[in-house]
Formats: structure tokens, C-alpha cells, sequence
């Protein structure tokens, strides 16, 4: 971890809601006018994606365990890992983009399903920004957590997950809600060993709970809405954060456990950006903290 450079990661699940919490960092980003580099996880993806189906379709004949997303055989966790400590040790290091479709086509100028060339990270900026699958990922030695001075988790209650991995896949990206399970299936050994682990390592957790059956997500024809959920929130260390200016501005809120908020679930963008922002000043402090021992340039 590092005062004078930061890095803030958000980590979960594909279908978690990481994006929701990454919007909720860019308005603060904007308001505040910090200036952030930002790491897309998809990015550090082993495989392009032609490669990728060649990569499964090969363990698969070999009778191997299933190479997935969530996994080390298909992820770079030491160059994601090299990429933190450089950012904290002298706020440089690469990245690259990973284009999804057609419209980012456009912008980046390479193909849907491959790689745009490393480069450098932009200069002077105030923080590193990380949302992906792996920002607390730990494996053989690798501790992408370690260098990390905000690690927020976005984990659903998982039949919930499933259910938005299912709508996203079915409706988004035209596969079948057949193709959308067995990718949850072939990702279970490593959403077990690789993704819930991280969750234990996290400053906060956001989790979503429907309040309406979602027994069986492989036959749901809906998504539960926000008012159908409650949004619980989890401090690993409830040491200076101010619950009762929580609960004042968040109606309809209360404490579960001492560490623990729950939220109803159409406050959700607004629990975000009031737990988010005072962490965000703290960080940003000791940063100008830092700066200011070093002395003039």
C-alpha cells in the first residue's frame, strides 16, 4: 500500500454490479476533481477471445478441469500484481483494453474480442482505480490484496448473481440461457477457490439481498428490482466510520451487526457515495500528507 500513490480496487463476481459501484467512483472522481487511472480487470485476461475458446475447447478434450475467467490459467495475476506495486512505488506502470464489441471497436480501433498494445499509464494522477474480477486475488505467492489501500467486494447473495449473469448473457450478448449456465457451472471450481476468498480481505463489502424467491435463478424471467432488495453493507474494520450520520441520512436503514448496515435497496447509489466518500478523503489526506513530508520537487 502507498500514501503518496494509491490504489482503490472493486472486486467481484462477472454480473456482480462492480459497475454500479465504478459509476458511483467516477462522479466522486469528477466532483471531487481526482484524477484517477483507470485499470479495467477484463484487461488482464490471458486470452483474446477466439483464444480463449480454443484454451477450453482444449482442456475439455483432455479431460482437464475447466480454464475459466475466474482462474489463474487464463488471467496475468502477476503482471496485475507488478502493476499495484509499480503504481504505489512511483505512480507509473502499463495497461491495455479489452474490446467487448462493436461500439468499443470504433473507439479503440482494434477488433471485438482482442487487445489493445500495452501502454503507459497517464501521468500525474491521483489514485490507481481497479474494477474487475481479481483486485484481492491471492495465489502461489501472488497478493494482487496486499498493495491495495481501498478493496471494496460487490457480492450479491449468489442465486441473485446467477440470475443477473443469466439476464446479461440471455439478453446482452445473445446467448442461451443453456450457454449462460454452463458457464456458471464450468466457473464453479474457481469462483470457489478464486473469487469468494477475496471477500474475506476487503476494507467493505456491498452485498444485494432480494426479499422476493429467487429459489430457482435458472428459470427466473425477471430480475429483482432495487425496492425488492436490501443492500447490506460491511465494514471489516467499523473503526471510525460514523453509523449514526449513516442511519440519519439513509432512512429506513439499521445496524444487524456492529459492523454492518442494511440499507433498503433503492438508496443503494446513495449508500454507495456516503460510505465511499469519507474513505475516498482519508486516502486523499494522507496522499497530500505524503507529498507535502517529501517537500518540493
Amino acid at each position: 500500500m502507498s500514501a503518496k500513490h494509491p490504489v482503490i480496487a472493486v472486486t467481484g463476481s462477472s454480473g456482480a454490479g462492480t459497475t454500479t459501484v465504478k459509476t458511483s467512483f467516477e462522479h466522486i472522481f469528477h466532483r471531487e476533481n481526482i484524477r484517477a487511472a483507470v485499470i479495467e480487470g477484463d484487461s488482464f485476461h490471458k486470452y483474446d477471445r477466439e483464444e480463449m475458446k480454443r484454451a477450453i475447447a482444449e482442456a475439455e478434450s483432455r479431460g482437464e478441469r475447466p480454464v475459466s475467467h475466474f482462474g489463474p490459467r487464463a488471467n496475468l495475476f502477476e503482471e496485475l500484481e507488478s502493476l499495484f506495486r509499480a503504481y504505489g512505488d512511483s505512480g507509473s506502470g502499463q495497461r491495455r483494453f479489452y474490446v467487448h464489441d462493436e461500439e468499443e471497436a470504433a473507439t479503440r480501433g482494434h477488433e471485438p474480442g482482442t487487445f489493445t498494445p500495452w501502454e503507459d499509464l497517464p501521468e500525474d494522477t491521483d489514485v490507481l482505480f481497479y474494477e474487475g474480477l481479481h483486485g484481492g486475488v491471492r495465489y502461489e505467492g501472488i497478493n494482487v490484496a496486499r498493495y491495495v489501500d481501498l478493496l471494496i467486494g460487490v457480492v450479491p447473495i449468489v442465486n441473485l448473481e446467477w440470475i443477473q449473469k443469466i439476464h446479461r448473457d440471455t439478453r446482452a450478448r445473445g446467448y442461451s440461457v443453456e450457454a449462460a449456465t454452463d458457464t456458471i457451472l464450468r466457473r464453479m471450481h474457481d469462483y470457489v477457490h478464486f473469487i469468494t476468498p477475496q471477500f474475506s480481505h476487503t476494507h467493505v463489502n456491498f452485498q444485494r439481498v432480494s426479499v422476493v424467491d429467487t429459489s430457482n435463478p435458472f428459470v427466473a424471467r425477471d430480475i429483482p428490482t432495487l425496492d425488492e432488495s436490501l443492500f447490506v453493507v460491511r465494514f471489516r474494520d467499523p473503526t471510525g466510520v460514523d453509523f449514526p450520520y449513516l442511519l440519519a441520512m439513509i432512512h429506513d436503514s439499521f445496524m444487524s451487526r456492529p459492523n454492518c448496515i442494511v440499507v433498503p435497496g433503492g438508496k443503494m447509489e446513495m449508500a454507495i457515495r456516503l460510505v465511499v466518500t469519507p474513505l475516498l478523503h482519508e486516502i486523499m489526506e494522507r496522499r497530500k500528507s505524503a507529498k507535502q513530508a517529501d517537500g518540493p520537487y
